[in-house]
């Protein structure tokens, strides 16, 4: 579904993202995880055409989309979510929503009718069904919990359609509890959705329970990347992110 080849970015000096190459297949649930400044959401906004690489690839869905503005990434199907919510902080949760699929839809001329639309407003609820944002569908984005702007968030990337959904560490801020409501959502999400999901995460706990592989990025290079528990043995993985005490301290 997604291919990265020997992608590079790099910001005067810096190398941000060096020579990676990793592939994506359709229906999968991936964890990009490494220590900061190991070039996570540089490698996330290369793939969303929120930068364009010095050199390598990205293919999507067989095509090559290298270079491509964020605009026409998310009309190919590659959709995102942002570790500090982006959200119409003055509109309703629902009326977020419903603006998202007609923005998606090109009925953007509607927006200067109240969003005068059955089907988009059918979608807009269907989709704070799938949150569990019913109950808020009346409330201002910015009024929102810290936890509920993440959902919106995540919400509106999703009225998007994408086959692709990239996730730039969807529990940051939130306590425990939250975490994990979080992250069942997510997985349920993928479940039902069947697309393409791949999510930056700290939180090795749930690294380690939710993804089916795990890609660990340092210095803006691939480290290492397999099965969950295959990652969190690796040697190298232990000694530059997870600490030699992790396991001790994971028991």
């Amino acid at each position: 579904m997604l291919k990265i080849e020997n992608l590079t970015k790099s910001f005067g000096g810096v190398v941000a993202t060096n020579d990676v190459s990793l592939h994506f297949e359709p229906a999968t649930l991936s964890a990009i995880i490494g220590p900061n400044g190991a070039g996570k959401t540089t490698f996330f906004n290369l793939i969303t055409g929120g930068l364009r690489p010095d050199s390598g690839r990205i293919v999507f869905d067989g095509e090559d989309i290298t270079g491509y503005d964020s605009l026409t990434t998310v009309r190919r199907g590659i959709g995102r979510a942002f570790q500090v919510a982006n959200l119409f902080p003055e509109f309703t949760v629902r009326d977020s929503l419903t603006a998202a699929v007609l923005s998606h839809r090109q009925q953007t001329a509607r927006l200067t009718v109240q969003f005068s639309t059955v089907k988009a407003h059918t979608r807009a609820d269907e989709i704070m069904e799938m949150f569990d944002l019913q109950d808020r569908a009346g409330v201002l984005s910015k009024n929102l919990s810290h936890g509920d702007q993440k959902l919106l968030d995540i919400a509106l990337a999703l009225a998007l359609d994408p086959r692709v959904l990239l996730l730039d560490e969807p529990t940051a801020g939130m306590g425990p509890e939250e975490r994990w409501k979080m992250m069942d959502m997510i997985h349920k999400l993928w479940q039902d959705e069947r697309m393409t999901l791949i999510f930056i995460e700290h939180d090795m706990d749930i690294v380690f329970k939710i993804a089916q592989t795990v890609r660990v990025l340092c210095y803006g290079k691939v480290l290492a990347e397999g099965a969950p528990a295959d990652i969190r043995s690796d040697p190298e993985v232990v000694k530059a992110y997870l600490g030699e005490n992790f396991e001790e301290m994971a028991q």
